[in-house]
């Protein structure tokens, strides 16, 4: 009679529905876990790091020693990020992962505030993106970014057997994203707002949304915006003007002189250069002040032109196993929430690598979108490494479990 199932007691006193709103405080797990990670990952992140940081100071030395009297400025900066987002990285993962679902809701609403807070301060290249404290900067969007898939990992993991319906599987995900949104779009900070619009649609896809509630919600959407951009008509082209310049000089940059193209046009003189294996490491003509934005959104440039075609392959094939193995860890991931989180990240990670090396080849128009690794700026380096230090921490779990 004792081991009857039916009458033996439960091993926790917590239920089944407990579980899963709290599901590491119900279980007891530890904040701190150890063991092995997915060390191909790990591999692949500091490969592509160190030709990053090998990159950015061939790139920028030029412009630093013209501008600021010292060649070293802009690669020891971000040697120091470097580091301290390696040590962030390396202690995210020993984090359990699912604790920080507990901080879901704080994060997408403190990233949310420390958006609005950008429209305090004064406007940097013709937009508020920045918080400036000190001599210290940073864009809060590359903060929302992990906030909104952490939310949506949360959700979606807790509410999976809702995400079949319209209200809690795809409006709710909508009206998140939605507030997120309208921050972001009146900085101007267009290409924010779609990259984080592309990581909530494909989470959105991959935690159960139906389509067809999509296409539904599109259905009433789209008139809708359409109405909107018709009576703020003036507003609008006063406000994006900048966005119908780039499709103009993107279709045909060669077409004209403007200073509008120039950008793009020293762009592709670069690939152009590069031939097959480059000019080699550090001969680069178009990092002595031709190219603009040679460190931050056009530094891919300069690896093709310095390492050649095959030297940019080299480096998209790296970002493409990156993803690849981003995605492996996913799909073995210990929970649904752990899976959905890494998905997050490694699509984010995808997305911005994809977009800006289309943006260099001018495959799409400039959008002003960071290469991952590769672009100078700290703050936003070491938030990277910090998610995936988060990844790490997924695989760690997975294999220990497995052990």
């Amino acid at each position: 009679m004792a081991n009857n199932p039916q009458t033996r007691r439960p091993a926790s006193p917590y239920s089944e529905r407990a579980a899963m709103r709290n599901p590491v405080k119900n279980f007891h797990e530890p904040i701190f876990m150890l063991g092995h990670f997915d060390t191909p990952f790990l591999i692949l992140v500091l490969a592509l790091l160190g030709i990053g940081l090998v990159t950015l100071f061939s790139a920028s030395y030029a412009s630093s020693l013209y501008y600021l009297g010292n060649s070293y400025y802009y690669i020891l900066r971000q040697m120091l990020w470097a580091v301290l987002g390696v040590a962030a990285m390396l202690a995210a993962s020993l984090v359990n992962y699912r604790f920080l679902r507990n901080f879901s809701w704080l994060a997408y609403a403190g990233s949310w505030v420390l958006m609005a807070a950008c429209y305090l301060f004064p406007a940097q290249q013709g937009a508020q993106r920045w918080i400036q404290l000190g001599p210290l900067s940073f864009q809060p969007s590359e903060i929302a970014k992990f906030a909104v898939i952490l939310l949506f990992a949360h959700l979606m993991d807790r509410d999976k057997d809702k995400m079949g319906r319209m209200t809690e599987g795809t409006l709710r995900y909508i009206v998140l994203y939605g507030a997120v949104a309208v921050v972001l779009i009146f900085q101007p900070h267009l290409s924010g707002t779609l990259l984080i619009g592309f990581i909530a649609l494909t989470m959105m896809l991959i935690g159960g949304t139906k389509f067809s509630n999509l296409v539904k919600v599109a259905i009433v959407v789209v008139p809708v915006l359409l109405l909107v951009v018709f009576v703020m008509w003036d507003f609008i082209v006063e406000q994006f003007a900048h966005v119908g310049t780039r499709l103009t000089y993107w279709l045909d940059p060669f077409s004209t002189t403007d200073s509008g193209s120039y950008q793009t046009r020293q762009s592709l003189l670069a690939i152009g250069s590069g031939g097959l294996l480059g000019v080699g490491f550090g001969e680069s003509r178009q990092k002595h002040m031709y190219l603009p934005e040679v460190r931050n959104d056009f530094v891919f440039a300069i690896v093709c032109e310095e390492l050649g075609f095959v030297g940019a392959c080299l480096v998209i094939v790296l970002f493409s196993m990156l993803v690849w193995r981003g995605y492996h860890i996913a799909m073995n991931a210990r929970d649904r929430f752990g899976s959905l989180l890494v998905a997050g990240i490694t699509t984010q990670i995808g997305l911005q690598a994809f977009l800006n090396i289309a943006v260099v080849t001018n495959l799409v128009p400039i959008t002003g979108i960071s290469l991952p690794f590769f672009s100078y700026g700290g703050t936003a380096l070491m938030i990277m490494l910090a998610e995936i230090g988060v990844v790490l921490a997924v695989s760690r779990q997975a294999r220990h479990e497995k052990e």
